[in-house]
C-alpha cells in the first residue's frame, strides 16, 4: 500500500472511499516518539483483515490547551512525525489544521463537558477545561474519519478513563484498545513534552519514576505507601509537585484502603515542564469470573482464554463434576449428605496440564478427565451440586487456588459466591435451542448416545431452572457481570470478545510483562 499523507478532510475521504476499508485510528498532537511506535506497532499486529487501514492523526488540539500553556511551543515536524509513524507500520497520517477539524472555528460545535467526578481528579483539578477539549476533539475526529477501532495509550490514563466512559454513555459502536506506558533506559515515561528537559533535567526526571517504583516495591512487601516520603524522595531532585495521589483506577476518586486495581499517579515539574507518571497497585494478579449456564461452551472457551493471557484455568465445573463421579462410583445415594460428607472429607482433588496444554483431572490419584463429560454424570452434576457440604468443600479449594490471581475460573457462581471481587466477571451464555445443537454434537464426537435435540433442549431448560432456584449458591448473573450471549458466534469469535472485554477493564502494564 502506498503511504499517504492528507491534510484536508475531502482528500482523506476520498482515499478511504476509493479503499473501502476499515480504519484503525491512533489519534496523536505529533512529537511522536517511541510510545507513539508502540500504539502504530501494536495495531499492525492487531490487524484482523488486510483491508484494514492504520491511520495516525496528527493534531494539536489548542481546546486542551490553558491560557498559560505550550500551545505555541509544542512540537510541530510533520515531515519527522511522518516517517516516524511510517517505519512502524501506519498507512495514512491525517495532519488536518484547525478549519478541518472545526469548520467555521471552534465556537461553531457542540463542546463536551466531562462529569466532574471524573473532571476534578488528578490532572484535571489543575487543568480547568483541558479533559472537555480532549473529549470534543475525539467526538469530531472519530465524526469525521468513523473508524472501527481507536488505539490509545495507557499512559494518559484519566484521559483513557474519560474517553471510554464517553463511548459507553454515547453508545458509540467503536472498540478502544489501550496499550501500557513505555519508558526510556532511565525509566522516564515517553512523552512528546520530554524535548523540553535538558541534560541536568533528564536526570532529575529520573526520580519520578524512581520513587513510583520503590512504592510499588513497598506494597508488595505488604508495607504501608506512605505518600509524603515519596514526596520527599522526589523533592530532593528538584521536581516541584502538583501532586501524588492513590485513586481506584476507574472512578478516579482517592483511596485509602488498597482494594482492587488502585493507580498510584502523580504530577510534577521538571523545571518548566510538566510531567505525569503513575504506577498500578494490586494485592495480588487479576482474577478473571466466567460464570453461566450448563452447556454454554464455558470449558471450551475459558481454557483457550487462560491460555492466550498465560493464567491458570481453574474449571470449576469439572471440580463438581468429579465430585459427582466419585459418589456414582462408590454408589453412593445422591441424597444421603451423611456418606457424601464422609468420602469427601478424606478425598484429593488435582488437576495436571499435559505437555500438550490439555487439563486433567484426578481424584483420589485416579484420572477421571473423560468418565466425568458422560450423560450419567451430566445428568446428575446439578444435584450434587446443591449439597452445602459439597459446595463449601470446594469452594474452598477454589479460593485457596485463587490466593495469588493470575486466574481464569468458569463456573456457576464463580462471580457471586467463590470471587465477589474478582477484577472482570463475564456470564457466557446462549439460548436452550443453541446450547441443545452444542451438547449434541459434543456427545456424538464423544460416541455416547444421546437424546434428541428437542428433548435436550427441555432437558437444559429444566436444569436451568433448578439451578437458579437452588437454595445453595443459585446459578445468578453477578451485578457487574458482562453478559455476553454466544449465539452466532464461534470459538474463536467468542475469544476475541472476551480478549477486547479484557483489555478494556484490565491495563496492560497490570497483566502483560512490564516495560523496560
Amino acid at each position: 500500500m502506498v503511504q499517504k499523507i492528507f491534510q484536508t478532510n475531502a482528500e482523506l475521504k476520498d482515499w478511504l472511499s476509493e479503499k473501502n476499508s476499515a480504519v484503525i485510528f491512533i489519534p496523536t498532537m505529533g512529537g511522536l516518539h517511541p510510545g507513539h511506535q508502540y500504539l502504530i506497532q501494536k495495531a499492525k499486529e492487531r490487524k484482523t483483515k488486510n483491508n484494514e487501514i492504520i491511520l495516525v492523526s496528527i493534531f494539536v488540539n489548542p481546546l486542551q490547551f490553558g491560557k498559560d500553556e505550550d500551545f505555541k511551543k509544542y512540537p510541530r515536524n510533520l515531515s519527522r512525525d511522518a516517517e516516524f509513524a511510517f517505519n512502524a507500520g501506519a498507512d495514512a497520517i491525517w495532519a488536518p489544521d484547525l478549519v478541518e477539524v472545526f469548520p467555521g472555528g471552534e465556537d461553531s460545535h457542540f463542546k463536551i463537558q466531562v462529569p466532574r467526578t471524573l473532571n476534578n481528579q488528578l490532572c484535571g483539578a489543575k487543568r480547568k477545561g483541558h479533559f472537555d477539549g480532549v473529549a470534543t476533539v475525539i467526538i469530531r475526529l472519530i465524526t469525521i474519519i468513523k473508524p472501527k477501532k481507536l488505539i490509545l495509550g495507557e499512559k494518559d490514563w484519566q484521559q483513557l478513563i474519560i474517553i471510554r466512559r464517553l463511548f459507553e454513555e454515547l453508545s458509540i459502536p467503536i472498540k478502544i484498545e489501550s496499550y501500557a506506558t513505555k519508558r526510556d533506559k532511565s525509566g522516564v515515561a515517553y512523552s512528546s513534552r520530554n524535548s523540553y528537559l535538558s541534560i541536568r533535567e533528564r536526570s532529575q526526571a529520573q526520580s519520578l519514576p524512581n520513587a513510583l517504583k520503590e512504592a510499588k516495591n513497598t506494597f508488595h512487601e505488604k508495607k504501608i505507601v506512605n505518600i509524603k516520603k515519596i514526596a520527599a524522595k522526589m523533592q530532593v531532585s528538584n521536581l516541584e509537585i502538583e501532586y501524588i495521589k492513590i485513586v481506584d483506577a476507574f472512578s478516579l476518586q482517592e483511596k485509602e484502603d488498597i482494594k482492587g486495581i488502585c493507580l498510584l499517579a502523580s504530577a510534577v515539574k521538571c523545571g518548566s515542564t510538566r510531567l505525569i507518571d503513575h504506577i498500578f497497585l494490586m494485592q495480588r494478579k487479576p482474577i478473571i469470573a466466567i460464570d453461566g449456564p450448563a452447556g454454554a461452551g464455558k470449558s471450551t472457551v475459558t481454557r483457550e482464554f487462560a491460555k492466550r493471557l498465560g493464567f491458570i484455568y481453574l474449571d470449576t465445573g469439572a471440580m463438581y463434576r468429579a465430585v459427582t463421579w466419585l459418589i456414582l462410583n462408590n454408589s453412593i445415594d445422591p441424597n444421603n449428605q451423611i456418606e457424601i460428607k464422609n468420602i469427601l472429607k478424606d478425598s484429593k482433588l488435582e488437576f495436571q496440564t499435559t505437555k500438550f496444554d490439555e487439563q486433567q483431572v484426578f481424584i483420589n490419584k485416579t484420572d477421571v478427565t473423560k468418565q466425568i463429560r458422560s450423560p450419567e454424570v451430566t445428568s446428575l452434576v446439578s444435584e450434587i451440586a446443591k449439597h452445602k457440604y459439597v459446595r463449601e468443600f470446594l469452594t474452598t479449594k477454589q479460593k485457596s487456588i485463587g490466593n495469588d490471581g493470575g486466574l481464569v475460573a468458569e463456573g456457576r457462581d464463580i462471580g457471586t459466591a467463590v470471587f465477589p471481587d474478582a477484577d472482570l466477571k463475564i456470564f457466557l451464555t446462549a439460548s436452550p435451542k443453541e446450547r441443545a445443537k452444542r451438547r449434541h454434537l459434543d456427545f456424538e464426537k464423544k460416541g455416547y448416545s444421546c437424546p434428541s435435540i428437542e428433548d435436550l433442549e427441555q432437558e437444559i431448560k429444566e436444569r436451568d431452572k433448578k439451578d437458579s432456584e437452588r437454595e445453595i449458591a443459585p446459578l445468578k448473573k453477578a451485578s457487574d457481570a458482562i453478559e455476553l450471549v454466544t449465539d452466532g458466534m464461534n470459538i474463536e469469535d467468542v475469544l476475541k470478545e472476551l480478549i477486547y472485554i479484557f483489555r478494556s477493564k484490565i491495563p496492560e502494564e497490570v497483566w502483560a510483562t512490564p516495560n523496560q
